[in-house]
């Protein structure tokens, strides 16, 4: 049970600790991602898409918001580092939030058009 906790305190953490553009990062790369399946079968598959694409949004984020400028030839590295810090509970309860929101908005897209 208690890996069942640490993985809903990750979520809470994500939801509730997350600036607001990276939540804005995520509910427009989610939208996309709803509109973008044809159904339940691949959201799996949407899910891994969007956390690409969260990747580099907010690797790109990053620089553009960098003071002094962004320093372009450490951004790999230090990235790459950045990614091996991420543990696997954070980078499920990632992807749990991303599949319920596309699971959810796919829901809502499917009914809206019927």
């Amino acid at each position: 049970m208690s890996v069942v906790m640490d993985l809903w305190h990750s979520i809470v953490g994500i939801i509730t600790t997350s600036g607001w553009i990276t939540l804005a990062i995520m509910a427009v790369i989610a939208i996309g991602a709803a509109f973008m399946i044809e159904g339940a079968g691949s959201l799996v598959t949407a899910t891994v898409g969007a956390l690409v694409v969260f990747g580099l949004a907010t690797t790109i984020y990053a620089a553009a918001t960098a003071k002094g400028g962004a320093n372009w030839s450490n951004m790999p590295q230090a990235d790459w580092t950045a990614l091996h810090s991420v543990t696997v509970p954070i980078l499920l309860a990632y992807a749990i939030v991303f599949a319920v929101a596309i699971g959810v908005l796919s829901f809502i897209r499917s009914i809206v058009l019927r």
